[in-house]
């Protein structure tokens, strides 16, 4: 049998340099800048474009928009645990990640030039598609780039530039969109999408260990994991507790996901298109900010303040959120309320893949793993405009977030009964 050294390319760093230094991590943290707006397509902003550029005298209401992206989330949870596998087997990490950017800008700057449900929702859907591999790529590469040890910390750091390339990005989008109009999102999407191709280019190829960053299954001695990747619903079945996980983040993301597109309609009813696009990119702006110092804190603690009282305080502010936004449909109230999702969200995007590495470890299998739960995760997403669509039509704004608000809680109750501690 051959040895695993024959096997095995030797690994780039086993001496790495300190991650904060490096240029590799540096070119980690423009990546997730830039990329913070390319990501999720065109996110909340669809919801205004629809509703209040085209509305209903071309056939778009709420619960028409929330079909569309109910749609896009599917055809995103068909891609993402295959998309998990893929990341787990290719070693061309860089170009896939490059691949995604280019598909998800070209289908969202196809939308003004395409008409009908069918072609809006076929366009936001292969957005989506592209879109799951981004998740699965950075983390990867991460992973492969600083190893097991210092993988919470720069998961962390990653989240942080996230957010802040999205309050810029967002900050812009406003600005801009009072001055020319909800449509410039689209034409912002693409710089930005230019930029992160250069900045994932800048990662130097030879810095990242693909097999360290296919499931943080190297030991000490840097020696590889022959694990072959699985099915993701083996690995849910398998590894103890990920499917729990599974279903805290699907109960999340039921409750979370459309919280902010409905923001965003409701301030549409109220102030018009361009002013709503203005103001979703100032509640955006806070949330973000708000994010990045979450994110760097819960980087910094987690392993020894410990997850699953942190991940009770996000599912604990998103509940409280739901119901906040009841109270008033003012909107300086709507944007104090959304600095809540900075919490939330903000635990929530840091811990993700930490619990899912936790859970894993030793595996060989920590990507298809997170498609895994990503897959369950975006299920809850993608019901979640849709449901709020429906709830809005027909019971309003106050219903709709009453009912997120109570998934929220009964995912806190979930967590707080069946998952078990995954810190240390």
């Amino acid at each position: 049998m051959a040895s695993v050294a024959s096997v095995h390319p030797p690994r780039p760093h086993a001496a790495p340099p300190s991650p904060a230094a490096d240029s590799a991590a540096r070119a980690l943290d423009w990546v997730n800048f830039f990329l913070a707006d390319v990501r999720d397509g065109l996110g909340p902003y669809l919801a205004i474009y629809l509703v209040s550029v085209r509305g209903p005298t071309h056939g778009w209401n709420e619960a028409t928009t929330g079909m569309v992206m109910t749609i896009a989330g599917l055809a995103g949870l068909a891609a993402t645990a295959p998309a998990g596998a893929l990341v787990d087997r290719l070693r061309a990490k860089r170009a896939l990640l490059v691949v995604a950017a280019l598909a998800v800008t070209l289908a969202s700057l196809a939308l003004p030039f395409v008409s009908g449900f069918t072609a809006v929702a076929a366009t936001q859907a292969l957005a989506a598609i592209a879109g799951a591999a981004f998740a699965p790529a950075i983390t990867g590469i991460t992973l492969g780039i600083v190893g097991a040890r210092a993988f919470t910390a720069r998961v962390g750091r990653n989240e942080a530039f996230n957010h802040a390339g999205n309050a810029v990005s967002a900050a812009l989008a406003g600005l801009l969109a009072w001055k020319l109009g909800p449509q410039v999102v689209f034409w912002l999407m693409a710089l930005l999408a230019a930029a992160s191709i250069a900045a994932t280019l800048a990662i130097p190829g030879g810095r990242i260990d693909h097999d360290v960053a296919r499931g943080l299954c190297a030991d000490e001695d840097g020696e590889a994991c022959d694990a072959a990747p699985q099915s993701m619903w083996h690995v849910l079945r398998h590894t103890r507790g990920l499917a729990v996980f599974a279903a805290a983040a699907f109960t999340f993301h039921l409750a979370n996901a459309a919280m902010l597109p409905s923001v965003g309609q409701l301030l549409a009813h109220r102030v018009g298109g361009g002013a709503a696009t203005s103001l979703m990119s100032a509640c955006i702006v806070g949330a973000q900010l708000v994010m990045v110092p979450v994110a760097m804190v819960v980087g910094r603690h987690a392993d020894r303040w410990g997850h699953k009282p942190i991940f009770l305080a996000a599912f604990a502010v998103l509940a409280a959120r739901g119901v906040l936004y009841t109270l008033s449909d003012a909107a300086p109230w709507l944007l104090a309320v959304q600095l809540l999702d900075g919490v939330g969200a903000g635990i929530f995007g840091a811990l993700f893949p930490v619990v899912v590495a936790s859970l894993t470890r030793g595996s060989g299998r920590f990507n298809v793993a997170q498609g895994a739960v990503a897959t369950v995760q975006g299920l809850g997403g993608a019901l979640s405009a849709s449901l709020a669509g429906w709830l809005i039509v027909t019971g309003g704004y106050h219903l709709a977030f009453l009912t997120l608000a109570a998934i929220a809680g009964a995912g806190l109750a979930l967590y707080v009964v069946m998952m078990p501690e995954t810190a240390g």
